[in-house]
């Protein structure tokens, strides 16, 4: 179990939540709210002050990399430093495997990193953080740029990973999918967030 409490940030005000194991929480509110912020503040990317525990474990108590491996952040806009798709993966073969469930052909391993779509770097960076094998997920618009057809194959992949015991907090600004995903949401307006 993932639990926040009084986590703030220069823009985020003290937010206290909890996202159980198996559980998806959706985020919703408008652009430029703290959204993302809050995202960020949880996977320890930006300074921030309050509590953040995983299963007791608190964020401050182990190291950064540890933690991020442990609770995954996938950003609305991932980031690519090499200029082969497989140079980003430490398993190629399993990455290979979840990139064919989420519609990209086996060769996209070898593709040079521009040749990718905007989607299909999308796809791409939730294959990388899925290898890792995260406790909790923290996913910043995961189909923004995606078409119905591959929305559907990622969130099949993501109920794959509730079942698994996985924990997801995401962030979408599409209502049916908030629907269809979470039990429960997340409201954030101007720094403040507010459950419901």
């Amino acid at each position: 179990m993932l639990s926040v409490r009084n986590l703030s940030t220069t823009v985020l005000k003290p937010a206290s939540f909890q996202v159980e194991a198996g559980e998806c929480v959706a985020v919703q509110g408008k652009s430029g709210s703290g959204k993302s912020v809050l995202l960020r503040a949880v996977a320890d990317l930006d300074p921030s002050t309050g509590e953040v525990r995983l299963n007791g474990d608190l964020r401050e108590g182990m190291p950064a990399p540890l933690w991020r491996r442990r609770v995954t952040y996938v950003a609305a806009e991932s980031g690519w430093w090499e200029d082969r798709v497989s140079a980003h993966f430490s398993q190629p073969d399993r990455a290979a495997a979840l990139a064919g469930a989420l519609g990209l052909p086996e060769e996209v391993m070898n593709w040079p990193v521009a040749r990718l779509s905007t989607g299909e770097r999308q796809r791409l960076a939730l294959v990388r953080a899925l290898v890792q094998g995260p406790e909790v997920l923290l996913l910043d618009e995961p189909t923004g740029p995606l078409d119905a057809e591959a929305t559907e194959r990622v969130e099949g992949l993501l109920r794959a990973e509730l079942a698994r015991g996985a924990g997801l907090l995401i962030v979408t600004h599409a209502p049916e999918q908030a629907a269809r995903m979470a039990r429960r949401h997340l409201h954030v307006a101007d720094g403040v967030v507010t459950e419901g």
